[in-house]
């Protein structure tokens, strides 16, 4: 029987937080019936974004609120007192003693879609780990000194088609790509304990975890784009977005990324009023993720703007250049 897993540095693509509630929030996921691993097979070619930078892509909530966060005295200190070396090597131990490592030689389909996401976006790819878990997650553990890793629980693989079981990798490497390590290990951390840390108090780490969680939650649509620009198809992410909001195996076939989308929009419709507005925040203001049906239609529309053609554009003139 598997224990327990420790927080990780970085929260996942597959789970959400109530801080209020301290216990993960179950998202569930739904997939192609009887799919394998073997029935992985990379993509023939892909547009690769060669000179790719994570301010091409950052959704302007990050930055924004990564500028707030830098603004906080003292938030460096407080980080090292909750995260020792001790605590990264428990987190690290824990994580790789208990999983599978993926490499050319084990699961090597899974080792080439981490290998080919990581060559998308231009960035060194990290390492990848199977983890047993009923529990469809995944998410990124970056310790100092130590080369970052993705983990992915077993479920989440067979629950997500070989595009979209990408783009989950896609989101994790977002964070890597845009160095999200630093405030992510605060934001779980905080959220799964700061109030008993001593020399830290409550109502400090409660500013501190609304500030944080509300970055957390900008940070994500970052790496939704990012799972874009590997996907790049919308529909693809739209797709495990919607698995995330609710679904099972047996509809699988059933769900509509179409109709999911026009839920996102009567979703805005529905909280513009200011009765609408007040729940809204208030029903998303302790949670670590934006709600699903809002990541859907952030990444529906940044997929038709003229910021995200632009890249796809340049990196394609890139692309062709290089091959002449």
């Amino acid at each position: 029987m598997a224990s327990v897993p420790l927080p990780a540095l970085y929260f996942s693509l597959s789970s959400n937080v109530n801080s209020r509630t301290k216990h993960p929030i179950r998202s569930l996921s739904t997939g192609f019936r009887n799919q394998r691993f073997s029935h992985f097979v990379c993509r023939a070619a892909s547009v690769t974004f060669r000179d790719l930078d994570a301010d091409d892509f950052r959704h302007p909530l990050d930055r924004q609120n990564t500028l707030l966060l830098r603004a906080i005295p003292g938030l460096n200190d407080i980080g090292k007192a909750l995260l020792g070396t001790v605590s990264e090597q428990i987190m690290l131990l824990e994580n790789i003693g208990t999983s599978v490592l993926v490499s050319e030689n084990q699961l090597p389909e899974l080792h080439q879609l981490m290998v080919e996401a990581a060559r998308i976006l231009n960035i060194e790819a990290p390492d990848l780990y199977i983890r047993q878990s009923p529990v469809p997650n995944a998410y990124t553990l970056a310790v100092s000194g130590k080369k970052p890793f993705v983990v992915v629980h077993t479920s989440l693989v067979e629950l997500l088609s070989r595009k979209e079981f990408q783009a989950v990798l896609a989101h994790e490497l977002g964070h890597l790509k845009c160095d999200h390590g630093v405030w992510l290990t605060f934001a779980n951390i905080l959220t799964l304990g700061a109030y008993t840390v001593p020399g830290v108090g409550g109502l400090i780490a409660q500013r501190l975890e609304e500030q944080l969680l509300r970055w957390l939650r900008a940070a994500e649509l970052t790496c939704d784009r990012a799972a874009l620009l590997v996907a790049q198809d919308p529909k693809v992410v739209v797709s495990v977005l919607m698995k995330l909001a609710g679904g099972c195996p047996s509809l699988s076939d059933q769900l509509n990324v179409d109709a999911f989308l026009e839920q996102a929009r009567s979703y805005d419709k529905a909280s513009s009023s200011p009765v609408g507005w007040y729940i809204r925040n208030a029903q998303t203001r302790q949670l670590s993720h934006p709600l699903p049906v809002l990541r859907a239609r952030e990444i529906d529309e940044w997929s038709r703007s003229q910021e995200y053609r632009s890249l796809l554009k340049h990196a394609i003139e890139v692309n062709s250049a290089q091959k002449v």
